[in-house]
């Protein structure tokens, strides 16, 4: 599934809880379209790939399809996840209260530094020694990597052989998914340098426009 129709299936679900809480029961792809900005015709095409039908007069039924898209969110149960290097992002992301509000839930931190270490902090942060049992008695499919460039190759193939199922890569080295494992590299660097990128696009065109 791409990326931007996941992105787009969350913002579905979001207004829909919305309208939902303003009383509608049914819509129609023109309330999400206008709510968006988008077409009509592209709110049908996600609906279509992800098998969420309607009737073409009817609409859409609202509680139905917010439970459709938590299933197809994996937000119909609480997610959990661990965090494999507890530094100053790892720690950030551990502390991060936003996950709450999506069901997601940090469980657990692994560190091989033994003064990041607190199994009995509100997230435990074990060592690195006790993963693979942990991963797997609490059969967790989901890790964020936050290794050092060094680590990360090594970590995450160890993860995966422990059973994991998908990864939130913040290491420098970016990396791919296999058969058995869906990686998804997040380089903060690179989403600045973007940002850079399109602020000074736009600079470039307003000056173009003030002087034509």
């Amino acid at each position: 599934m791409e990326y931007d129709l996941i992105k787009r299936l969350s913002q579905y679900k979001k207004i829909l809880v919305k309208l939902k809480t303003m009383g509608f029961v049914k819509v129609f792809s023109d309330n999400l379209s206008d709510a968006l900005g988008i077409s009509a015709s592209l709110v049908r095409k996600d609906f279509a790939a992800c098998n969420l039908t309607g009737k073409r007069r009817g609409g859409y039924q609202v509680n139905e399809l917010i439970e459709k898209l938590n299933i197809l969110l994996g937000k119909n149960s609480e997610q959990r996840v661990i965090v494999v290097g507890c530094g100053k992002l790892g720690s950030a992301l551990m502390n991060y209260r936003g996950f709450d509000t999506e069901q997601i839930k940090i469980v657990a931190g692994f560190d091989t530094n033994p003064q990041r270490q607190n199994p009995d902090g509100a997230i435990p942060v074990f060592p690195v020694d006790q993963l693979e049992a942990y991963i797997r008695e609490q059969r967790i499919q989901v890790a964020i990597l936050a290794v050092p460039e060094e680590a990360s190759l090594q970590t995450m193939e160890r993860l995966e052989s422990y059973g994991i199922r998908g990864i939130l890569n913040f290491a420098q080295v970016p990396m791919r998914s296999s058969e058995n494992c869906n990686v998804e590299n997040v380089n903060l660097a690179l989403e600045v340098e973007k940002l850079f990128y399109f602020v000074n696009a736009q600079q470039t065109r307003l000056r173009i426009k003030e002087q034509a």
